[in-house]
């Protein structure tokens, strides 16, 4: 244990919504870290916990330029998880507070999920599962003689980044097409090709796949990428997925698509009008819940108790790193520019991933 770490005021948000498992208590343990745990979720109430954090732990709450602001000594926001849209990285860099996440943590679950919905749709499981549950033989296999042979069948890639690989491993294994866009066309393609890999424009992907996935972060420049204009594009028998972010999306132009017959269906992980992290559930008054052609999961593709053991292990090495005066690794620093509001040095950390609870 470091004692110079214990003296740290250490929060860890959502205790409530995303609570700690003993894997996580157990590693703060064994690094020495208090940690406070709060759940809050306005502003008002955050700053309550953490104006005067050293370091904050956040999975899925929100942290606004008016919390950034008022951190007076907050040296790393760590996010246990990988996206970093809910937190404003500029405000963070210019007050010379370290934004750190765990970029590769899900990557298998994610593409485990995403293949766990092209099936489902292009089975029609949910809907055969009703169907039968309430014995409507015949009307389950009815809708079970348009499948399509999976072999035969093409998914479109929106993204090539290592969920999307994973994805694309798993679907060439169904003996399917795979091909796949990103922004830099001109980058090398030899994973592509060493894949199976077709790479082709945006536009290519919406009209030739009958399976279009989403991999791609939550930008300025990716908000609503997908808008009514590229969603009409696909096939009319064609699928839609998405366990990215919702706001890639045009989300209200998706439903009218489903609505008028332009895409067969879709399986969400993601919303741009659902929030599954709220504290009191009741069902959402949106259009999706009453689709017979939509599958709906509540964010949970990266879950699994791997996956939750990576991130609580790579979250808390950036907060320890910073803390003990260190960078944390690079490809864990989301604001890569930062000038860090206390000196930090490029001291060796190896003894922190030997490090097990």
């Amino acid at each position: 244990m470091n004692s110079t770490v214990s003296t740290y005021h250490v929060v860890r948000l959502n205790a409530k919504l995303s609570p700690v498992r003993d894997f996580e208590a157990e590693l703060w343990k064994t690094h020495g870290i208090q940690v406070v745990q709060a759940e809050a979720n306005t502003p008002e109430t955050i700053l309550q916990h953490v104006a005067d954090c050293d370091a904050l732990f956040a999975v899925s709450v929100a942290l606004p330029a008016e919390v950034i602001e008022n951190l007076k000594q907050c040296r790393v926001i760590s996010r246990l998880g990988a996206g970093t849209d809910k937190i404003n990285v500029d405000v963070a860099t210019r007050k010379g507070i370290l934004v750190t996440n765990v970029p590769d943590f899900c990557v298998e679950e994610q593409a485990d999920h995403t293949l766990a919905l092209l099936l489902a749709l292009e089975r029609k499981l949910p809907q055969m599962a009703r169907a039968t549950a309430a014995g409507a033989w015949d009307e389950s296999r009815r809708m079970s003689r348009s499948n399509q042979r999976l072999s035969q069948r093409t998914l479109g890639l929106i993204g090539f980044g290592k969920s999307a690989k994973a994805v694309a491993r798993r679907a060439i294994g169904f003996g399917m097409r795979v091909i796949a866009t990103r922004r830099d066309l001109s980058a090398s393609r030899a994973e592509a090709d060493a894949l199976g890999v077709e790479m082709v424009s945006l536009d290519t992907v919406l009209a030739k796949s009958d399976h279009v996935s989403l991999h791609l972060p939550l930008t300025d420049e990716t908000h609503h990428l997908l808008d009514a204009v590229k969603l009409s594009k696909m096939k009319p028998d064609a699928y839609f997925i998405n366990t990215s972010r919702g706001a890639i999306v045009d989300e209200m132009a998706l439903v009218e698509c489903l609505r008028q017959g332009k895409i067969a269906g879709a399986g969400l992980d993601t919303f741009e009008h659902i929030n599954p992290f709220t504290e009191v559930e009741t069902p959402p008054d949106h259009p999706f819940l009453t689709m017979e052609n939509v599958i709906l999961t509540p964010h949970v593709a990266a879950y699994s108790e791997q996956a939750f053991q990576e991130v609580n292990r790579g979250a808390i090495k950036n907060v320890v790193s910073v803390l003990q005066g260190r960078w944390p690794p690079s490809e864990n620093i989301v604001n890569c520019g930062v000038v860090p509001r206390f000196p930090l040095d490029n001291s060796n950390d190896s003894l922190f991933s030997e490090s097990k609870p």
